[in-house]
């Protein structure tokens, strides 16, 4: 597969994946679309794993590592969920960029990773700087607002300490056999928990059927797999450059899509976590220049 072509791949699919979840919902019952979209994912990858006969490894790592990361996705996507309903989508993909922030300080904490340089500290305080607008304006939003901002930050939040929990367990596990492990395990988690909150099947249109089908194949499996594909074809900066670009996509598309208008301040905001992002990440951003 031609790099460039999966590069803007993983931009065009982590740029619609907000729209598409706001477009999935059914009403007050956010578990089904969850639901729906890994059962999708799951039976996406069991076939692929077993076309390509790729082994799904069953040592206690690599049990762990799909434990770590089922327990990422399976948190984060309640939270993403529950809190599309109240925070625009473009808005939802400005938080999620926060995760190398997030990543490095849950790392730091851990001391798993290098010390908090100058540079990396700054980075923090803009980011932090930038939640700080963003939650002023979500009070202009609407008035859950704020609660659904702090249930997209707690997925967040989460998905950095699963990144971090994968990593620890030192699981050298086939990335589509990572993922199948993960989405059966949250499957497994999540048909009981929608059976016992709701326990019948919404009405859906024929856009949140759409939508769903799309993040079930492209946002749960092609995403993914392109993702690891651009990881280890191209060097750590050039990959970082993704989550400098796609708040930005996300947020246009949002408008142009779903009619949503971000004030000056949500662009501030935006702005300002950006920033923080281009100057935690300078040392890989800068070994991408040529």
């Amino acid at each position: 597969m031609s790099i460039p072509a999966a590069y803007l791949g993983v931009i065009l699919i982590w740029s619609t994946t907000p729209l598409a979840i706001q477009w999935s919902e059914v009403g007050a019952d956010f578990v089904f679309p969850v639901l729906v979209r890994m059962a999708i994912g799951l039976v996406a990858c069991t076939i692929l794993v077993r076309a390509l006969r790729i082994p799904m490894p069953r040592s206690h790592a690599a049990l762990n590592a799909y434990v770590a990361a089922g327990s990422g996705i399976f948190g984060a996507m309640l939270l993403v969920y529950w809190g599309a309903r109240y925070v625009p989508s473009g808005l939802i993909a400005v938080l999620f960029g926060l995760i190398p922030l997030f990543t490095g300080l849950i790392g730091v904490w851990l001391a798993d990773a290098e010390r908090l340089t100058p540079a990396k500290l700054a980075g923090i305080v803009l980011g932090l700087a930038g939640l700080i607008v963003i939650f002023g304006a979500g009070a202009k939003i609407s008035t859950q607002a704020l609660p659904g901002i702090a249930a997209i930050l707690g997925a967040v939040a989460i998905q950095a300490a699963s990144l971090v929990w994968v990593k620890r367990t030192g699981a050298a596990v086939p990335v589509l056999a990572l993922t199948t492990g993960a989405l059966t395990f949250v499957v497994g988690l999540l048909l009981p928990l929608w059976w016992a909150l709701f326990g019948h099947v919404p009405q859906w249109s024929v856009r949140a059927g759409l939508s769903t089908l799309y993040l079930g194949i492209f946002g749960s499996v092609v995403g993914f797999t392109l993702y690891f594909y651009v990881t280890k074809h191209l060097q750590a900066g050039q990959v970082a450059l993704i989550t400098l670009i796609t708040p930005v996509s996300a947020l246009l598309l949002g408008q142009w899509l779903n009619g949503e208008q971000p004030g000056l301040d949500i662009w501030l905001g935006t702005a300002l976590i950006l920033v923080g992002l281009g100057v935690h990440q300078w040392r890989l951003l800068v070994s991408a220049r040529p």
